[in-house]
């Protein structure tokens, strides 16, 4: 049986290079959040598969990053 790419849910990770411009958070709320330290997390946690519904979402976010901050 083949895998389709589709049925592989994706994990998304803010590296330290995040400024806290809030880009992703304003794109992909139920990921992402500014945190105390006013950068970015992933809610939802690093090694969490993000729900296949949420995965666009989260998938914009990363591409709208300024600085490539978001790792998927």
């Amino acid at each position: 049986q083949t895998v389709c790419s589709s049925d592989l849910q994706k994990k998304f990770k803010v590296s330290e290079s995040c400024i806290g411009c809030g880009a992703c958070s304003a794109v992909c709320p139920e990921v992402f959040e500014l945190n105390a330290d006013g950068v970015a997390e992933n809610i939802l946690g690093d090694e969490t598969e993000i729900p296949e519904d949420l995965e666009a979402s989260a998938q914009e976010a990363a591409d709208s990053c300024p600085v490539s901050a978001i790792e998927v």
